[in-house]
């Protein structure tokens, strides 16, 4: 579903994602972890059509995002880490607003938004602006409306960062239903090493724009001889904290505060 091959790219001289590749199976849940600097960020930007690649390729249920973008963001759906949602909208007016970007089909978008709402539990507060939600309830809404065009693969940046156990624990429990019963590719990132043990059919861990290792979350502690998979990590990346992800905005912002000084 996901091909990434010999994948970089570059700001002048610095490498963000070296030469990288990488396999996503269909109807797969693919974990990508690495501590901050790793290059996850931009990876991931790439993949969703947010940033070119300087080299390599890449593919979207065998489409090329960079020659055919348009056509490769209907294949998937993503939420991202920060919020994106419209609070001054309802719980239907953003769901259905994001049908109507997508051209689904009027009978079929109000089908589809309906079945979701009630999929994450928000279908009774389907007429509250979104501003009235909490935290957990707005992510919800983000990954049903990330769903609504049925997309082959759904992005799931950090998902449950900032959510309590109980709706953590809900959420995944509703992801673990659709990625059975629909079939969808689930790629997530996530610092929640839990997650990633209990959720993942495979782990990428990503360092210093590098994958340094793929497999399951036992094969990844087996290389490493430990019993759990935050000590694979830490044996793989190291203990030393990082500066944040690599990321375009980021790096140019500090190249500007140096030239400055």
């Amino acid at each position: 579903m996901i091909e990434v091959k010999n994948l970089t790219k570059k700001y002048g001289d610095f490498v963000a994602v070296n030469d990288v590749s990488f396999t996503v199976n269909d109807g797969e849940v693919f974990a990508f972890l690495g501590p901050n600097g790793a290059g996850k960020s931009t990876t991931i930007k790439m993949l969703t059509t947010l940033l070119h690649p300087t080299s390599g390729s890449l593919t979207l249920n065998n489409i090329d995002p960079v020659s055919e973008p348009e056509k490769a963001r209907r294949t998937f759906g993503i939420v991202f880490q920060d919020p994106s949602l419209d609070d001054d909208l309802t719980a239907w007016e953003n769901i259905d607003l994001h049908g109507v970007l997508y051209d689904v089909p009027d009978a079929e978008r109000h089908q589809r938004s309906e079945e979701l709402l009630k999929f994450v539990d928000l279908w009774d507060r389907k007429d509250n602006y979104v501003k009235e939600f909490s935290g957990g309830m707005k992510r919800r809404l983000e990954i049903a409306r990330g769903l609504l065009h049925k997309p082959k693969i759904l992005f799931l940046d950090e998902p449950t960062t900032g959510l309590d156990t109980q709706t953590r624990s809900l959420l995944w429990e509703r992801l673990q239903e659709l990625n059975k019963t629909e079939k969808t590719t689930i790629f997530l990132t996530t610092h929640q090493m839990d997650e990633a043990d209990r959720i993942a059919t495979r782990i990428a861990i990503m360092d210093h724009g590098k994958i340094i290792a793929v497999g399951t979350s036992a094969e990844l502690k087996k290389q490493t001889n430990t019993t759990f998979l935050d000590d694979a990590f830490l044996a793989l990346t190291g203990k030393n904290i990082r500066e944040q992800d690599a990321d375009p905005t980021d790096h140019l912002k500090t190249m500007h505060r140096m030239r400055r000084r």
